[in-house]
């Protein structure tokens, strides 16, 4: 009698078994939250079938699964932060990935299937109606780490505690006993601007601390918000004696407009950035900044990815980890502060 040389199928051996496509995804791919008995039946029916596991498939003939992340700003520090710990998950799961710019040519999602992707991980990438139904139509399933936008229900995200970083960065300012304390943002519709900006507001707030409109701009994630914005501010009548940065860029932008005008930093301005990617440390003096994980970030993204890709459901479409104050040099009481001690 022939041999039956249709490809045995995940799906056939869920039927066989009893049991979902996600389940024997688990056992496939080893994952331990399994019951042993479902395991063995599974296992079982695997080497009855002459089921090539993924394991020998990475060694042998077929290609590992592959993820395609995309990203529309320039390969900047946080870019590259976040990269690294989806490159980082990728290897330890066996994945392959391909790094591209956004592109939304025609079919375009169409052509990443073609091309033998899996999924696509958006690093705040902004994706519209349109382009979730044409990855819909495609097959693809999409994670947006770090959203710009309030995603959308269909999309699966993964971000930070922005609001309460936030709130973290601003209480820090006040315990040092600063009252005049500004705030400078990225894009004003961004999700995580809005977010950071609501948590200084709450902080200023329960310390009976006056936000001024002229203390709260906005801008973009950039070295030149910094800049600008820092000009802007401390040409005001009464210049904040603290400036709280959307990210860590604009932070530097800040410090290098106080070291053209004469200021000292912090004896003279107090600078609290967001991210803590690397040019925190290297700034000088040394960035105190709120702790955004953006490595464990792209590996949560990474492996959302993958999971989506093997058709098993997530307990969440939207992950937060959790943000953490660093403190370093770049804050210190207020100058008239420290002179009425003194």
């Amino acid at each position: 009698m022939p041999r039956n040389t249709r490809r045995t199928t995940l799906a056939d051996i869920a039927q066989a078994a009893g049991v979902s496509v996600a389940t024997v995804s688990k056992v496939v791919n080893g994952r331990g939250d399994v019951a042993p008995q479902t395991r063995a039946r599974v296992q079982e029916l695997l080497h009855q079938h002459d089921y090539l596991a993924p394991v020998f498939r990475h060694t042998e003939t077929a290609e590992s699964p592959t993820i395609e992340v995309q990203f529309q700003a320039g390969l900047k520090s946080y870019v590259a932060e976040t990269l690294e710990g989806i490159i980082d998950s990728a290897a330890e799961s066996g994945a392959s990935v391909v790094i591209s710019k956004a592109s939304r040519a025609p079919h375009w999602a169409r052509d990443l299937v073609s091309a033998g992707r899996r999924a696509v991980i958006a690093v705040t990438s902004v994706y519209t109606a349109t382009h979730l139904n044409e990855l819909a139509r495609a097959g693809l399933p999409l994670v947006v780490l770090d959203p710009l936008h309030l995603p959308d229900s269909r999309v699966n995200s993964v971000g930070a505690t922005n609001f309460a970083g936030g709130l973290s960065a601003t209480r820090h300012l006040l315990s040092l006993g600063h009252r005049r304390i500004a705030y400078l943002g990225g894009p004003s519709m961004a999700v995580c601007n809005q977010a950071r900006m609501h948590g200084y507001r709450a902080a200023m707030e329960a310390a009976g601390a006056p936000v001024r409109d002229a203390y709260v701009r906005q801008g973009e994630f950039t070295y030149e918000t910094g800049l600008l914005g820092a000009v802007a501010l401390l040409d005001l009548d009464e210049p904040p004696t603290a400036i709280f940065a959307g990210n860590d860029e604009i932070a530097l932008g800040v410090i290098e407009t106080a070291r053209t005008r004469g200021l000292r930093i912090p004896e003279d301005l107090s600078v609290v950035g967001f991210d803590d990617t690397s040019l925190a440390q290297m700034a000088s003096p040394p960035l105190t900044t709120v702790r955004q994980p953006l490595r464990e970030m792209g590996g949560a993204a990474l492996r959302t990815a993958l999971r989506l890709a093997n058709g098993e459901k997530v307990e969440s479409h939207h992950i937060e980890l959790a943000t953490e104050l660093v403190v370093r040099a770049s804050t210190a009481p207020p100058r008239e502060a420290t002179s009425a001690n003194g």
